[in-house]
Order: structure tokens, then C-alpha cells, then sequence
């Protein structure tokens, strides 16, 4: 279905360009990415977006499981914070090392049937980790899922963009609404499945995963049959920028990376815990919370996509990253009310500065799809981890509250957006 519907908007595009090129040039939304030729121009594909989205969402929805379980895990193996975050830290690692040179790798040689491949190794992990019975089989088993993701994030990311007709901002919000659509599902189930029925239930979202390999099998055919994979090799795309304003340019972003995740990773390995030691919350009820910041994350996630195709893509990133220092640094000395609202306050805007900096990042260096994909959802990755271990241990050396104390000021490095050069811009004139 999506083939026959990617032929039609070839076809079109084709037409269009043979009766009436300036003016279809002129009108057209789609404008050629980065990476592709500018003959290739199509209408966005829907369907390939929605079907990738989904897949994203069970990605999402199996890895926030994970954490979502660790009260359990910690009760069950007697668990220190700092094994918590390592934890975390084994998962996130094996995807950030491994992302980024998948990305490389598949801009050369495109390989559109890794993605079911890759969902192999997030199930095989997920199986292993139901029935672990000790603290090292746990590592291996997020080591698995780590995996896993190396190999969705970046490939995935790519079939957004090859189907995004053009409009980058918005096929990349809708493909990762979809998993953070997912991760706000998995504290949900993990309240409602896994806390009352126990480790070994974990082994029923298996099923979510085999859904999503026979979904992204599906994909793989669209992918073998798009024209740029028969272009990946012979096409160059040229930089607008100096080698120097790109890599400075790519200093900020990592930066402002590094504040949004890290501090990301104080709610999503400790919120529980903070609500639970803060507000004597049950467990149930505090991971409900989680799902709502979650789902705010989700949110916010839609909206700036969007956004940034209309306004540009720099104008989200510095309302998101430096909008959002206000509400995390109410948030310590707030009650459970405002801390309910608050959270979801932070979570949309924060959440809306990633698809603008992915996207941005790709215009930065065009051609590079799949390696800034990789790069970027392997730092993001990598930050998670390494946030969630330096602050298991800080909260284990002070408390929890002291984290969240902490964690404020990191939105406050938004204002460096100030420095980004205007690509949109210098890209327009060229």
C-alpha cells in the first residue's frame, strides 16, 4: 500500500515538474532535503510516518517499562540507587556507542530490513530480563535492549525523513510522538501488569514486540523500493557553512542536548522515588505520575515539529531549552498539587526542542541523515545513562529532594542557543 502510494506522489511530483517547474518550485511545500536530490520531491506519505510512529510508540513503550519497573527490581535483588543507574547506564551506553556508527554505516549502504532485525534484539532482552535471577543477568538483558535501539533509532528516523515529503519538522514530530507516546505508556502497565503480577508477567509485552518486527518488515519493503536508496551512494550533498561554524555549531547543540536529557533522566529514573520520599506517595500512584509527564512529553514533542517548519527551527529550540528554567526551578519547593502541574508544564515545553534540533542538525550537514540521527539519539542516549548513574549516586550520597534541586539550573544553559548561525536562512539564499 505504501509503495503504490509513494509511486503516485513520484508520478505527480514528475508531472508537476514537467508542465510547470518554477511554479511548482515556487508553490510547493516540500521543499529536497538535505540529503536527497532536489528531482524527488514528493507529497508526505502518511501512511509510512503512521506505521513508524506505531512501531516507535512499542519501541518507547517496552524501554520506559524497563524503568518504570526499577521500584520492583530494587525490592526483589536489593538494589543501592547506584545500581539502579547503572542499570540505565549499560542500556543507554550500548545504544549511544552503537547508534551513531549504525547511522554511518547505512548512509553508505542502506539496509532496509535492519529495523525488524534490530526489534529482535529488544525482544530477546526483554524475555531474558523476565527471568533473571540476578542483579549481572539484568545488565545483560538492558545490554540487549540497547541494542536494539541502536539499530531503530537511527534507521527509523531515516524512513521519517525519506517520508516526509519535505515538511522534516513535522515527519520527525510525528515519529517520535510515537515513542514518547510509548514511554508514557510504560509506567502505566507496569502499575497495572508487571507491579501485581511480578517479574516474570514482563515476558507478556514480548507480544508487543513481534507486532512491531511484522510492522517494520513491512516498512523494509517501502524502504528497498524508495529511489534514494538506489541514490545513496552517487549523490553528494554540499554544506553552507564553514567546517569551523559547523562544528562550533554542533558544540552548542550536544550542550543543549546534554541539559535537556540530564535532566530528563532526574524524572525518569527518580521521580517515583522523589514522590514516594517527598510525599509518602505508593508506588502505583507515583508511577500514574510518571505517565502524566510522560504523556506531556508526548505532547509537547507534536507541537514543535510543526512549529519549526513554520518559524524556524531555532526560534523552538530557545523557547524550549530556556523557556523552561522558570518551572524547573519552582519545581523543588512545590506541593503535590503544583508539582502535578508543573511537571506537565515542563514536560511540553521541554519536550518540543527535539525534533527542532534534529532536524536542524541535518540541515547543519546535509547527506548525513542516518550518522546525525544516529549521533544525536546516541547522545541523547549516552546523556540518559550517564545522568542516571551520577545522580543515583549523588541521591545516595544526599537525597533524592537534593537531585531535584540540582537538576534546576540545567535548562539555564538554553541561552547558548543565541550562538547557533541561521542555516534556514543561509540555506534559503543559497
Amino acid at each position: 500500500m505504501e509503495t503504490s502510494l509513494d509511486k503516485r506522489a513520484l508520478a505527480s511530483a514528475s508531472a508537476r515538474t514537467g508542465s510547470a517547474a518554477p511554479a511548482a518550485a515556487a508553490a510547493s511545500t516540500a521543499t529536497p532535503s538535505a540529503g536527497q536530490p532536489a528531482a524527488k520531491v514528493q507529497r508526505t506519505v502518511y501512511s509510512v510516518l503512521g506505521a513508524i510512529s506505531f512501531s516507535h510508540l512499542l519501541n518507547d513503550m517496552i524501554q520506559s517499562l524497563i524503568l518504570a519497573i526499577y521500584p520492583m527490581l530494587k525490592d526483589n535483588f536489593s538494589l543501592s540507587f547506584g545500581q539502579i543507574g547503572l542499570i540505565t547506564l549499560t542500556y543507554q551506553i550500548t545504544a549511544s556507542l552503537l547508534q551513531p556508527l549504525v547511522g554511518i554505516y547505512t548512509d553508505k549502504h542502506p539496509k532496509p530490513y535492519s529495523l525488524p532485525v534490530g526489534m529482535g534484539f529488544t525482544l530477546t532482552g526483554l524475555l531474558l530480563m523476565s527471568i533473571a535471577p540476578n542483579f549481572g543477568v539484568l545488565l545483560v538483558a538492558a545490554a540487549l535492549v540497547g541494542c536494539g535501539s541502536s539499530v531503530f533509532h537511527p534507521e527509523s528516523s531515516r524512513v521519517a525523513r525519506m517520508a516526509s515529503g519535505g515538511r522534516h519538522g513535522l515527519a520527525q514530530s510525528l515519529f517520535q510522538v510515537g515513542g514518547n507516546a510509548g514511554s508514557s505508556l510504560g509506567p502505566l502497565l507496569a502499575a497495572l501488569i508487571v507491579i501485581p503480577h511480578g517479574q516474570r508477567s514482563i515476558a507478556w509485552f514480548s507480544v508487543a514486540a513481534l507486532v512491531a518486527i511484522v510492522v517494520l518488515t513491512q516498512i523494509g519493503r517501502w524502504y528497498k523500493q524508495h529511489p534514494s536508496v538506489k541514490k545513496a551512494r552517487s549523490h553528494t550533498a554540499h554544506a553552507t557553512l564553514s567546517r569551523n561554524q559547523v562544528m562550533f555549531a554542533m558544540g552548542v547543540l550536544i550542550l543543549l542536548v546534554f541539559s535537556k536529557y540530564f535532566y530528563l533522566a532526574s524524572i525518569n529514573s527518580y521521580f517515583t522515588f522523589y514522590l514516594i520520599d517527598k510525599f509518602h506517595l505508593p508506588v502505583q500512584a507515583a508511577q500514574i505520575h510518571l505517565f502524566v509527564f510522560l504523556a506531556a512529553v508526548a505532547a509537547g514533542t507534536m507541537i514543535g515539529g510543526p512549529v519549526g517548519d513554520r518559524i524556524g527551527r531555532k526560534y523552538v529550540i530557545w523557547a524550549s531549552i530556556l523557556g523552561v528554567a522558570p518551572f524547573t526551578l519552582l519545581l523543588p519547593y512545590a506541593n503535590l498539587f503544583w508539582t502535578g502541574v508543573l511537571t506537565v508544564i515542563i514536560g511540553v515545553v521541554l519536550a518540543s526542542a527535539f525534533s527542532a534540533i534534529l532536524v536542524y542538525a541535518q540541515e547543519l550537514i546535509p547527506g548525513k541523515v542516518g550518522m546525525v540521527a544516529g549521533l544525536f539519539f546516541g547522545f541523547a542516549f549516552g546523556l540518559g545513562g550517564i545522568g542516571a548513574a551520577v545522580l543515583g549516586e549523588l541521591a545516595d550520597a544526599t537525597s533524592i529532594a537534593y537531585v531535584y534541586k540540582v537538576c534546576s539550573f540545567l535548562p539555564l544553559i538554553g541561552v547558548l542557543t543565541v550562538f547557533l548561525p541561521d542555516v534556514e536562512g543561509k540555506r534559503a539564499k543559497a
